[in-house]
């Protein structure tokens, strides 16, 4: 998989429909969760694209800068034909690479996890900050990771 970050105005207007085609797929019809996924945030984030070599959108995540040199990645997905090969695990070590390399200030990056996903986030580093909420009728949870200012 290989990973490129965009901002909305550099996105073509086929990578914007890939992505969002894949969120609604899997936030909207896979999740049965209807919500206004398209917001004003995408105008704003760094918007991370995995494709395979065919060029194909496969995997996706979108990064925010916060106040008080923290960060925040969300929308965080892989399609069903790209799971269980790892591909997860890479759109996160490349997401937190991505946001230290935009913003090398960071000491921390802020998510809204899926509860179900604890121990997936946990494993990079993650730990909660909050009780279990529910998100549009999901499970979430606040997580953070912290570091220091010196990238790695």
């Amino acid at each position: 998989m290989q990973f490129e970050g965009y901002q909305f105005d550099e996105l073509t207007p086929r990578q914007l429909q890939g992505i969002y085609k894949l969120r609604v797929a899997i936030f909207v019809v896979e999740q049965n969760c209807a919500y206004q996924e398209v917001d004003d945030t995408d105008l704003i984030a760094t918007h991370l694209l995995g494709t395979d070599s065919a060029g194909q959108l496969m995997a996706y995540a979108r990064l925010m800068r916060e106040p008080n040199n923290q960060a925040r990645f969300g929308r965080v997905i892989v399609s069903q034909a790209a799971r269980g090969q790892g591909n997860g695990q890479a759109l996160i070590i490349e997401a937190i690479r991505q946001i230290r390399s935009l913003w090398p200030a960071t000491t921390q990056i802020n998510i809204q996890a899926q509860h179900y996903l604890d121990r997936f986030y946990r494993s990079f580093g993650f730990t909660p900050v909050s009780a279990v909420y529910l998100e549009d009728g999901i499970p979430h949870q606040d997580m953070i990771l912290k570091f220091s200012n010196k990238i790695c």
